[in-house]
């Protein structure tokens, strides 16, 4: 048992409205949020030990807001904190239910009680205040954040609120933001800066429960939740699913010969998902170059198939695959150097169309698809043939380097865009975070130019690989603990594909590591 100076660690459990921090309004919630009241239940009840049970404990008001029939909270120690001489009899408090004059006197009690395994704080706003100011006593804070539609529009009254967040604690981890009727939520988790060594607990991922009881005192009893269980992974970061695909690529990977010549160690079939709802994936546990994946993206926006469009901006990302050598040994032995063919971009926008060289103008010439998507993403949001491929198997033969990220699927639900990109060969130490990175910006684009919010990024593999000189780098990447993901913004300015610079683009909080060298293979 881990015992603070005023008895027992504990954690806090509130639901409030994003913007306001509100909490309730005359006794009772602003909200009536299914999903949410699922949570506290089951998060409130899960117990590690079979033979042990959580603690809950509430001011008066919490309590009197709970109805009769729901009183006291079952399966739960419940603790109420007044400073009533009469309590039992004012506020009708039954046998088993615990009474204190303060939380700290609340905390003095449970740490006496050997079968309570975890302590949760659920209100009202002075208890709250008082959890706060106990600092690294208060382990967690789970956080429902809710709203309604449109994000930036006064979403409740309300006349409680939960006190601002002190300097002290940091956000850890957050679920996608989901939908319930009109309101819009997510589950956050809040930690002490300090941190501690204790194992988180179990509760931070859990199944859809059966019915719920988070106080509501509206009398209604609760359900099943409509949009299942927070899904808030164990896993804190998201760049550790990255981490999580290299360490097994390295442990458990297949070795198999390549192209290069180099050998890899490889894995068919990976995904990974990425929310860019509130941040950016551009990975932390080495620095990715962003003004290259930026440009490169446009390069591939515009069309373009010169190697020396990227040269002039001092990104030689394109120079090997469309050096001199490396053309004549694919058979490309009339090809100018610098020119790659019709690669990524150029079948963006003019698939179908005869490719000659990079200096003709193919203005007009094949399906713009990227046209087409955005037309589709506005016009067709329900369309599930939102699609852009760079694999065309006509043009292959006069390709550089055919695609590896071939594929991409356009999804638009709940005033979000989301995208789904098939990669068929995925370098994980070199590519990978290119592409992330590319495909995110990608849809943040789009999301932009069509008026939507932005959704998930979620990148599907084929054979996911490590090249065998990229093993010793990568394995230090592997000791890294991931930083904060950056934030970007586009500005309002642009209207168009063509009207977007790099300028455009504002990358805020991005402090990765240090670079890790590694040599590509071509």
């Amino acid at each position: 048992m881990v015992v603070s100076r005023d008895g027992r660690r504990f954690s806090v459990v509130v639901g409030m409205c994003k913007h306001s921090r509100g909490i309730g309004m005359n006794g009772k919630l602003p909200w009536r949020l299914r999903a949410d009241m699922a949570y506290f239940k089951q998060l409130t009840r899960s117990t590690r030990d079979p033979l042990k049970r959580n603690a809950v404990v509430m001011g008066r008001k919490t309590w009197q807001s709970i109805p009769d029939k729901f009183r006291p909270l079952d399966d739960r120690l419940n603790v109420v904190i007044t400073r009533s001489k009469d309590a039992k009899l004012d506020l009708a408090i039954p046998d088993g239910v615990l009474i204190a004059d303060s939380l700290e006197g609340a905390l003095r009690l449970l740490a006496e009680a050997d079968s309570v395994e975890t302590v949760f704080v659920i209100g009202g706003a002075s208890v709250y205040e008082s959890a706060l100011r106990m600092g690294s006593a208060c382990e967690r804070i789970l956080v429902t954040e809710i709203e309604t539609e449109p994000n930036n529009a006064p979403a409740f009254d309300c006349d409680t609120f939960f006190p601002p967040l002190a300097d002290g604690f940091v956000r850890e981890q957050a679920s996608d933001a989901k939908m319930e009727g009109e309101l819009r939520y997510r589950f956050v988790e809040y930690r002490p800066s300090a941190g501690t060594s204790d194992p988180p607990s179990p509760t931070a991922a859990l199944s859809p429960p059966s019915d719920a009881g988070r106080p509501t005192g509206d009398g209604t009893p609760v359900g099943n939740p409509t949009h299942g269980s927070p899904n808030m992974a164990r896993r804190v970061h998201e760049e550790e699913q990255y981490l999580d695909l290299v360490r097994d690529v390295i442990e458990n990977g297949v070795v198999r010969g390549d192209r290069t010549g180099t050998g890899t160690l490889s894995k068919f079939g990976a995904q990974m998902r990425f929310s860019l709802r509130e941040s950016f994936p551009l990975l932390t546990t080495k620095s990715v170059f962003w003004r290259g994946v930026a440009e490169e993206l446009l390069w591939f926006l515009n069309g373009e198939t010169s190697a020396a469009k990227l040269q002039e901006k001092k990104i030689h990302i394109w120079d090997g695959n469309s050096a001199r050598e490396y053309l004549d040994s694919i058979g490309l032995t009339d090809r100018e150097e610098g020119d790659l063919g019709p690669v990524y971009g150029w079948q963006w926008r003019h698939f179908g169309a005869e490719y000659k060289d990079m200096h003709t103008d193919y203005t007009g010439q094949g399906v713009d698809q990227v046209a087409d998507v955005l037309d589709k993403i506005k016009n067709k949001p329900n369309d599930r043939r939102i699609i852009m491929t760079a694999w065309n198997p006509s043009d292959l033969h006069k390709m550089a380097l055919p695609p590896c990220h071939m594929f991409a699927q356009f999804y638009v639900a709940n005033g979000e865009l989301s995208c789904q990109m098939y990669q068929r060969s995925a370098d994980l130490g070199l590519g990978v975070p290119f592409n992330i990175a590319s495909y995110a910006l990608l849809t943040c684009i789009f999301a932009h130019l069509t008026g939507l919010k932005r959704g998930d990024f979620i990148h599907t593999i084929g054979d996911a690989h490590v090249y065998l000189n990229h093993v010793d780098a990568l394995k230090q990447q592997l000791q890294r603990e991931p930083r904060p993901f950056p934030t970007l913004d586009i500005a309002d300015t642009v209207t168009s594909i063509e009207s977007c610079t790099f300028a455009d683009f504002t990358l805020t909080g991005y402090k990765p590591h240090g670079k890790i060298e590694m040599k590509m293979a071509v």
